[in-house]
């Protein structure tokens, strides 16, 4: 026992065990580990997410109040407003807002009965801003005085709801101008994509047709806003800074408001679909453009489009579709043309007279005269007079396709015109050799070219391209660049020879006039209007369809200032008795307007006026 005691007593005490071995390793490289964790989740909620926090912090303490720019209004050439803004009551929320406390049980329902919105409608709207957004989002306009009236009521349960006034585009002359003017409506989704770069933004709204698509930078203006600090509660405490919003630009038209409702006003009463157009023939400057049917653009400056009306909108008729840019054959208002080739082309004379036949037969084909028996030997005045058809066949076929076609392209036919609606106007067709062969497969024959010598086949023309080739004669041989901005530029800058001999104008000018005295077009030959030349089109539409029917006129014959297109879509009848009476009518609106007492005042009006 003492012997075993003495020996636990010898023995060496060991030391400490802790932190023996890979221990204190482990323990360093576990630290250093938890270190650069935490810093680099320091790095990244500071660096990373720093200003996804920041924009969270700050907008729980500053909201930014934006003030919408407003839009610019638009007159016509003699300052009468055609278009403007109101100010109707909208209802605004904070994108937040749905994500609070008692909006799905009390806020959300509440407000969707008072708007008449279904709830989930609502808040798409905020999602789409993002909870982040300080702007507030407009979730409802035009609050009639009931809803005002019950969100009132209610406010002490629609916390973060606000009522403000804001600028909504209104159209005094509704349908009227609908063509022209056009229509301002918010973004669509895809439109907000391809313009958020250009400063745009959720519910903005923009120019869709019309002068309002085509000026919209000049008519949009730039936006404003405070931007506010707030408590815990969202009221304001101070304004950190403003910025004024900029109204956006006054645009004053070439449009003649007085000569726009003549023509509205005729052509509606036709209970055709159809269009006119009227412009200066010296500088291209288009006093009127009509389409019929047409629309109210005030309807799309509602919150929502109703279901009549978009039934409307989209129904067989088209009533959005401006058919003064749209292309339908021009029938024999285009033997202005084919006159022109056939005197530049040096095979006919000014003094050429023809034959005319009760049909003519060419390869085959037998083309006829639109009365049956043809009217005798005609020169060019005469020939235009009683719009023959054998006289102009003869002249095409003589002149030959390609330089028909040459002067067709010349007179402005196949491409745009310069005018300002560009995605909304038709650039028509001129059929050629190549056009045929790509179409058809087959080449052009000589029966192509007696169809397009009268206005037919596959020829396509607009209104406003009409117009401008009644202009040329009108001005001695000028090729006009239509536009509905009003400036003080001279007439040069608007228009461009296109080459033609002071013969080849004199004849068109002789026999256009004979249109009037003495041809299909005496019913404008009246004391109302100063003396006028023109020439009526009777197009055949196809089988089993009306024809569809042309008058283009311009006046005074001898130093013309207008120059007015009348087209009836499918209207039947001929160009002379349904679009003539049109033509006089906008005829008589200018002249008895702008020179009062020079033209004597029709005693009755008839039915065709």
């Amino acid at each position: 026992m003492a012997l075993l005691e003495n020996n636990q007593l010898g023995k060496k005490k060991e030391g400490r065990t802790v932190g023996r071995g890979t221990q204190s390793i482990a323990l360093i490289i576990f630290t250093l580990v938890a270190s650069v964790a935490i810093e680099a989740r320091l790095a990244y909620l500071q660096v990373i997410q720093g200003h996804s926090f920041s924009d969270r912090a700050k907008a729980n303490r500053v909201r930014v109040i934006s003030k919408q720019p407003e839009r610019g209004n638009v007159f016509d050439r003699n300052g009468k407003l055609l278009a403007t803004t109101r100010y109707p009551r909208s209802v605004y929320l904070w994108p937040m807002a749905h994500e609070k406390a008692g909006w799905d049980e009390k806020i959300g329902p509440r407000l969707s009965k008072i708007l008449g919105i279904p709830q989930e409608e609502i808040e798409q709207k905020l999602e789409e801003a993002g909870s982040n957004s300080t702007s507030l989002v407009r979730v409802a306009r035009d609050l009639n005085e009931a809803q005002v009236t019950a969100l009132k009521e209610y406010e002490t349960e629609l916390k973060g709801v606000e009522i403000h006034t804001e600028a909504v585009r209104y159209y005094p002359h509704g349908s009227l101008m609908a063509h022209v003017i056009g229509y301002t409506r918010e973004l669509t989704p895809e439109q907000l994509k391809k313009r958020k770069d250009e400063g745009y933004r959720l519910g903005d709204v923009i120019g869709q047709m019309g002068v309002e698509k085509s000026y919209e930078k000049m008519l949009r203006g730039e936006w404003g806003g405070q931007e506010v600090e707030v408590d815990g509660a969202g009221r304001p405490q101070k304004v950190l800074g403003e910025k004024q919003a900029k109204a956006g630009n006054d645009l004053h038209l070439t449009i003649d408001l007085d000569v726009q409702m003549a023509a509205a006003k005729v052509l509606a009463a036709t209970g055709k679909r159809g269009a006119i157009v009227a412009l200066d023939p010296n500088n291209g400057a288009v006093l009127a453009m009509v389409s019929n049917p047409s629309f109210d653009p005030n309807i799309f400056s509602k919150q929502k489009v109703s279901q009549k009306d978009w039934e409307v909108l989209q129904g067989k008729e088209h009533p959005l579709v401006n058919r003064a840019l749209s292309a339908f054959p021009p029938a024999s208002t285009f033997k202005i043309i084919t006159t022109t080739a056939g005197l530049e082309s040096g095979k006919f004379s000014p003094n050429t007279v023809l034959q005319t036949f009760g049909s003519l037969t060419v390869g085959g084909v037998t083309f006829g005269e639109w009365n049956h028996a043809g009217f005798g030997p005609l020169g060019f005045p005469g020939a235009m007079a009683m719009s023959s058809d054998t006289f102009f066949y003869q002249v095409g076929r003589g002149v030959g396709g390609p330089k028909l076609i040459e002067w067709t392209r010349k007179y402005g036919f196949g491409e745009r015109t310069g005018f300002e609606f560009t995605s909304e106007e038709s650039k028509g067709l001129v059929p050629d050799e190549t056009w045929k062969q790509k179409v058809f497969r087959i080449p052009w024959t000589v029966g192509d070219t007696i169809n397009m010598s009268i206005g037919q086949g596959a020829l396509q023309v607009t209104p406003l391209q009409a117009a401008i080739m009644f202009a040329i004669p009108a001005n001695g041989g000028y090729r006009i660049k239509p536009h509905l901005l009003k400036d003080h530029e001279e007439a040069k800058n608007w228009r461009t020879s296109i080459g033609m001999k002071d013969s080849t104008v004199k004849v068109l000018r002789d026999g256009l006039r004979k249109v009037i005295t003495e041809g299909t077009g005496k019913r404008l030959n009246l004391p109302t209007i100063a003396p006028a030349a023109g020439k009526s089109g009777t197009a055949e539409a196809g089988v089993g369809r009306p024809n569809h029917t042309w008058f283009g006129a311009y006046a005074p014959f001898d130093k013309p200032e207008i120059v007015v297109v009348a087209f009836g879509e499918n209207s039947g009848q001929h160009g002379g008795d349904f679009c003539g009476p049109m033509a006089l009518r906008v005829l008589e609106e200018y002249f008895q307007k702008k020179y009062p007492g020079k033209y004597t005042k029709p005693e009755v009006e008839g039915a065709d006026k």
